[in-house]
């Protein structure tokens, strides 16, 4: 597999970590989100010390204005081709970076740990990896809008406003869903959810994470209470998995929260939780 180049935004990044001294962060966006659904996170962590990065996916677009108006670029995304380019610019480091991701970003984060890449690690509602089998009603139905056609798998799938509000923003209400919506959404390659749904009856499959590499790392799971797209089961799954490893391994609900909880009006709770977890290990 060829991994493509990071792009000048992500290099330059990499490059002022570097050159600042300062722990790296790195955060991980999942679906139908870009890199800059981080923008709040980055400014609340470089607030605290640390340095910044947020690369996005393989050939992601800049900005939700252009990802709108060139959907097809998604397209063919695996998360395999995703975890190698994400793995190319963790390397850059100088230093071991804490790793933070949402949703699939969760699972990619869990992939990296799992290659001994990550300081300390927080997935949050992270989206289910070969191991994990809880399949609710609630993440089935959210995970629909592609599922249904099998020629989704590759195709860029964007989300009607009742799928978001249904799999992201059901627990806010519908005018701050409309504006999430506006603001975040933008279409997702169709390949990670069919490769989610069959990585149990896939021994190939490259969705899996080594939840027993020695250098795993501390590592935090988040879920929001109210979750459709990964609801609770789906997301303790992943921590009773995790906590196998002998590293720290660490579970935290947040009551009253779904899976636009790192963008919404209360993303900065999530992003404290977040903050004090990898503040105990690395500074």
């Amino acid at each position: 597999m060829t991994v493509p180049a990071p792009t000048a935004q992500e290099l330059a990044e990499v490059e002022r970590a570097n050159s600042s001294g300062k722990q790296p962060v790195v955060f991980v966006h999942g679906l139908w989100l870009l890199d800059t659904s981080w923008d709040r996170w980055a400014e609340f962590f470089e607030a605290a010390g640390y340095a910044a990065v947020t690369p996005g996916w393989p050939d992601d677009p800049a900005t939700v204005e252009e990802a709108r108006a060139n959907p097809d670029v998604f397209a063919n995304k695996g998360i395999g081709d995703v975890a190698a380019y994400q793995q190319a610019i963790v390397e850059k480091l100088d230093r071991k970076p804490a790793i933070i991701g949402h949703s699939f970003g969760g699972l990619l984060v869990q992939m990296l740990a799992g290659r001994g890449l990550s300081a300390a690690t927080v997935a949050i509602d992270p989206a289910p990896s070969r191991g994990v089998l809880p399949l609710p009603a609630s993440a089935l139905k959210a995970s629909s809008a592609v599922l249904t056609n099998p020629a989704n798998r590759h195709r860029a799938v964007a989300l009607t406003f009742e799928q978001f509000k249904y799999g992201f923003a059901n627990a806010v209400s519908d005018e701050e869903a409309h504006e999430l919506y506006e603001k975040y959404h933008v279409a997702g390659s169709g390949v990670p959810i069919f490769q989610a749904a069959f990585a149990n009856i896939n021994p190939r499959t490259e969705v899996k994470a080594d939840n027993l590499h020695p250098d795993r790392g501390p590592m935090l799971v988040i879920s929001g209470e109210y979750d459709h797209q990964v609801p609770h089961a789906i997301a303790h799954a992943t921590y009773e998995r995790q906590r196998k490893n002998p590293g720290v391994t660490e579970f935290t609900e947040l009551p009253g929260r779904g899976h636009s909880l790192t963008i919404d009006s209360g993303w900065q709770e999530v992003a404290a939780t977040a903050l004090d977890f990898v503040g105990r290990f690395v500074k």
